[in-house]
C-alpha cells in the first residue's frame, strides 16, 4: 500500500515541483536587484501556484481521494499551507523593504491604486478563509461562503501581480499565471455546476418517492 501511494504521490509532487523551480529559475534570472526584491518575487510567485493548485483541487474531492488513497483535505491542505506561508512572508518582506506597514491596508485613493495594491486585500481574503475552516465544526451552515472568498482573494492577487508584479513582464511567466488564474475560474465554474446537479438529482429522488 505504501508503494502503491508513493508511486502516485512521488511523480505528481515532483511535477509540481519542477514547474516551481522552472518559474523560480526565471525570476531568479531577471535580477531585479538585492535579496528583499528576490524574496518578495519568489514568495509571491511560489506562493499564487501553491494557492491556485489547492483551489483547482476542490471539484476533484472523489478522484483525488481514489488517485492518492489518502483523504482529499490531506493533499488540499498540504497546497493551502504552503501557499498561505509564502503568500504571508511576501507583505512582510515588502513591508520590511520600505518601512511601510500601510502597506498591509487596502488603498482607497482611487480604483487603479485599490487594485494595483490588491495583495492586501488578497491577503485579507486568505486570512478570512482560511479561518471560515478553522471554525467549520463551529460554523457548518457557514463557512463554505467565506471559505469561497479564496477565488476573491486569488483575483485580486493575479491583478495585483499584473498591474504591479515585475516578474509579470515577462511574457513566460505572465501566460502562466493568467492560465493557473483561468484554471481557478473553471474549477469554481465546474464545482458549482456538479452541486447544482447534486442538488437537483436530490430533488428529483424526493419528488419520485411523494
Amino acid at each position: 500500500m505504501v508503494v502503491m501511494v508513493l508511486k502516485h504521490e512521488v511523480p505528481f509532487f515532483g511535477v509540481i515541483i519542477t514547474f516551481a523551480l522552472v518559474v523560480s529559475l526565471v525570476g531568479f534570472n531577471m535580477n531585479y536587484g538585492d535579496p528583499f526584491n528576490l524574496a518578495i518575487r519568489l514568495t509571491a510567485l511560489n506562493g499564487f501556484i501553491a494557492l491556485s493548485i489547492a483551489a483547482m483541487m476542490s471539484p476533484f474531492l472523489k478522484e483525488i481521494t481514489l488517485f492518492f488513497k489518502k483523504p482529499f483535505t490531506k493533499i488540499h491542505h498540504y497546497f493551502a499551507a504552503v501557499g498561505l506561508l509564502l503568500i504571508t512572508v511576501h507583505p512582510i518582506t515588502v513591508v520590511l523593504q520600505s518601512f511601510d506597514p500601510t502597506l498591509f491596508l487596502p488603498n482607497l485613493r482611487s480604483f487603479y491604486l485599490f487594485m494595483f495594491y490588491g495583495g492586501s486585500v488578497a491577503l485579507i481574503a486568505i486570512y478570512a478563509a482560511f479561518g471560515a475552516v478553522l471554525l467549520r465544526k463551529k460554523a457548518m451552515a457557514y463557512w463554505r461562503p467565506f471559505h469561497a472568498l479564496m477565488y476573491v482573494a486569488l483575483f485580486f492577487g493575479v491583478v495585483h501581480a499584473n498591474l504591479a508584479g515585475m516578474d509579470l513582464q515577462n511574457m513566460f511567466i505572465m501566460i502562466i499565471y493568467d492560465a493557473l488564474f483561468a484554471g481557478v475560474v473553471a474549477a469554481f465554474v465546474l464545482k458549482r455546476w456538479r452541486f447544482h446537479r447534486i442538488r437537483a438529482r436530490k430533488n428529483n429522488s424526493v419528488n419520485h418517492q411523494k
